[in-house]
């Protein structure tokens, strides 16, 4: 799904185009860290540890979660 009209669509690629790898790098660390806060947030304070740690990486990364987190 694509809500964006072009023109607005043009306009941020053009912006994003002007900035150094570095600022584009930064602004997408900074994404992430937040997207990773917003999934921890959702998580119950009671589950802790490496219960935790698997319920985040079953968030942000359900493909590998069985992987790097194989079950008891």
């Amino acid at each position: 799904m694509n809500d964006t009209a072009p023109e607005i669509a043009a306009y941020v690629d053009s912006r994003y185009a002007a900035m150094s790898p570095e600022t584009r790098f930064l602004i997408g660390i900074r994404m992430f860290d937040t997207a990773r806060e917003l999934v921890e947030a959702s998580i119950p304070e009671a589950i802790r540890g490496i219960d935790r740690r698997r319920a985040i990486c079953r968030r942000l990364y359900p493909a590998l979660v069985d992987h790097a987190y194989p079950s008891k």
